[in-house]
């Protein structure tokens, strides 16, 4: 069973909307503040999901292979207090919430636990509370700093992520699977994530000069082409170094004053980009 802990009603219907279509791994919704969550509460779920928003680490986890029933954690704290765009109240904000989300954790001990915050210099502050809270607990913890377009998405969406696994849990499957030490991992986890030639195939852009210096290069094997995968849809413009890059989404307008969209808009802008979580997944289980 799969516990989701969300406390917008709307993300959280749009939840239980998933779960019924099957689209994330089947389990409860739970709409009380974090705050309010007590440790014996979560004794019977085997997976976790604070913050969960509209779903998204769960269907990042079913896209790398990690299985329903195989235990982890995700928590992506707010990144209100911490973003450049907020307030910027840090810790003395009421939504800074690790605090609940790391009384949880040493309590409940879990295996392992991803999360997600604003990569910023008030960001990097809290990772190192998170990773110092982290350590203290004997967990082993790691984070890298990547943007969405490093997946090949046509924005930036720039984002810390870490991972943390308990001592315990190292003793039975191993070390993680990286060398690198501090707030931002140095190799290991983060290698071949800014990488996306393996998600790319030669598609032929337009008439035109373009077309002709991509036809000049297609068969040199060191210039990755507009992508047939996710993003297909985005405009795509060949840059002086040589490569293509997505510059537009092929998503409805976010703006327009349309009050029926601000639910929506809200849960989009709270969610992670699941190719970006999906990529941390699997190279922490390789």
């Amino acid at each position: 069973m799969v516990y989701y802990n969300e406390i917008d009603p709307y993300a959280a219907q749009w939840l239980r909307n998933l779960i019924a279509a099957g689209h994330i791994a089947s389990g409860v919704v739970d709409e009380r503040s974090i705050c309010n969550v007590d440790s014996a509460d979560l004794a019977d779920f085997t997976q976790c999901h604070f913050f969960a928003g509209i779903g998204v680490w769960s269907l990042a986890l079913r896209r790398a292979g990690w299985p329903d029933d195989r235990p982890v954690w995700t928590g992506s704290c707010p990144c209100q207090p911490f973003s450049a765009a907020g307030k910027r109240d840090g810790f003395s904000d009421e939504r800074h919430l690790w605090p609940h989300l790391f009384r949880l954790i040493a309590q409940r001990r879990p295996a392992v636990v991803f999360g997600e915050q604003v990569a910023s210099r008030d960001g990097l502050e809290w990772l190192d509370l998170v990773q110092a809270d982290l350590e203290g607990a004997d967990y082993a913890s790691a984070a890298v700093d990547i943007c969405a377009a490093g997946v090949g998405a046509p924005h930036i969406r720039q984002r810390l992520y870490w991972v943390a696994i308990s001592e315990h849990s190292r003793c039975k499957i191993g070390k993680p699977q990286w060398s690198g030490t501090g707030s931002v991992m140095s190799s290991g986890v983060a290698d071949g994530l800014a990488d996306a030639s393996n998600e790319r195939h030669e598609r032929y852009p337009g008439d035109g000069r373009e077309a002709q210096r991509w036809a000049e290069h297609a068969g040199d094997g060191c210039r990755p082409g507009p992508t047939n995968g996710h993003w297909a849809d985005a405009d795509w413009l060949y840059c002086r170094d040589d490569k293509w890059r997505p510059v537009e989404p092929g998503t409805f307008p976010l703006a327009h004053g349309a009050t029926a969209r601000v639910g929506r808009l809200r849960a989009y802008g709270n969610a992670i980009v699941p190719q970006v979580a999906e990529a941390v997944i699997r190279a922490y289980m390789q």
